[in-house]
């Protein structure tokens, strides 16, 4: 049987669709004027409000003087593009005697095609705090659209002084049975015996043979090799080697030792005990001031200590007062640089500052290089 050949045959409609859909992709290739697509569409604008996540006030310190320019400075600005932000409100309100920021970004959105990094660079801004805020006002903090607090600080009135002091730490310091143990005058470093731990460490003897004789010395001596450190946990193999009982005379090399790990002496205990000091930067401080900044160098036996010391000073007229270990006196711990409060965990104020005051006082010279007051 022989069979026709049959043709394929497509729907008029269809053809033309395909047809179609290959001219409208090779067209829209070569169109004029390709490129991003318009942020907004039909060019118009839409306004809104950004955010930020990071603000400082002064740059950290603790204490602002009401006559002072206080600076507050914005970080991690999201403002959707640099072409965006329109403005930033510094809106505030007081709440008490708190003095509240809560600044606002103001953004608008428009055609514009611009960068857009994730957060714009910080932003500082200057402000006066001296004109139509209330005595009653004591702290400045600043939030976010979040309101998260961000930062605070100190509002007082009065002067900050900054000093330098140069003290002179005697050897006695390192000796735990001079303590407690001060400087002369204000201010003063105080040392203090806080408390005693007993420990037990054992050990014992292992056998060295040495290899190489240098001298024939006929009389010698023990030479015990003590660790130099030691755990409670393990016991210490201590080698027992010989010496000739003459310096001018060497028994064996130390390279020539040789230790027998199967001759070992009975246990043995060895006590001992653990000193717990602190230090103290004491000093007496006009009623109601407190320190602003506090830092120095490290604390060295026989040579000076210099300390570098803002304090502030209040007014007549301040209200606030503090925060200090006393009304009129001060003490900062310096293994931490912290200063000390009534707590329970730390020493307790009146105690420690009867020590200060019945201390034994050690030889030393206090000397105030420079002292600006601002």
């Amino acid at each position: 049987m022989n069979r026709k050949p049959v043709a394929l045959k497509f729907p008029a409609c269809l053809l033309f669709l395909l047809v179609s859909s290959i001219l409208a992709l090779f067209s829209s290739c070569a169109q004029d004027g390709d490129g991003p697509l318009d942020v907004m569409p039909n060019g118009k604008s839409v306004s809104g409000e950004g955010f930020f996540l990071g603000a400082t006030l002064d740059s950290g310190k603790t204490v602002h003087l009401i006559s002072d320019t206080l600076y507050i400075t914005l970080s991690q600005i999201w403002s959707f593009s640099n072409c965006s932000l329109t403005s930033i409100d510094l809106n505030y309100s007081f709440e008490d005697s708190v003095l509240v920021f809560l600044p606002k970004v103001n953004i608008k959105v428009n055609t514009d095609d611009c960068p857009s990094p994730m957060y714009r660079p910080d932003s500082t801004f200057k402000m006066l705090t001296g004109r139509g805020i209330s005595p009653n006002i004591t702290n400045i903090i600043i939030k976010n659209h979040l309101d998260s607090l961000l930062d605070s600080i100190k509002l007082r009135r009065g002067t900050i002084e900054r000093d330098t002091f140069k003290i002179f730490v005697d050897s006695a310091f390192a000796k735990p049975s001079e303590l407690p143990l001060r400087t002369k005058k204000s201010p003063s470093i105080v040392r203090v015996l806080d408390s005693l731990t007993p420990q037990k460490f054992y050990w014992r003897t292992l056998r060295a043979n040495c290899t190489m004789r240098v001298d024939m010395c006929n009389d010698v001596v023990a030479d015990t090799v003590y660790p130099t450190s030691w755990r409670e946990s393990d016991t210490a193999l201590v080698p027992v080697r010989y010496a000739c009982a003459s310096e001018d005379s060497t028994y064996c090399l130390n390279s020539k030792w040789e230790y027998d790990s199967t001759s070992l002496g009975k246990v043995k205990e060895r006590l001992d005990t653990v000193w717990h000091m602190s230090t103290y930067y004491v000093e007496d401080i006009p009623s109601c001031a407190m320190v602003n900044k506090f830092s120095h160098t490290a604390l060295l036996y026989k040579g000076d200590m210099t300390f570098i010391r803002e304090l502030f000073v209040p007014d007549e007229n301040e209200r606030s007062c503090g925060p200090s270990t006393k009304k009129d006196w001060v003490a900062f711990d310096l293994a931490t640089d912290s200063l000390v409060v009534e707590s329970e965990e730390g020493p307790s104020i009146d105690s420690l500052y009867k020590v200060w005051k019945s201390a034994t006082v050690a030889r030393d010279t206090l000397e105030a290089e420079s002292t600006e007051s601002k």
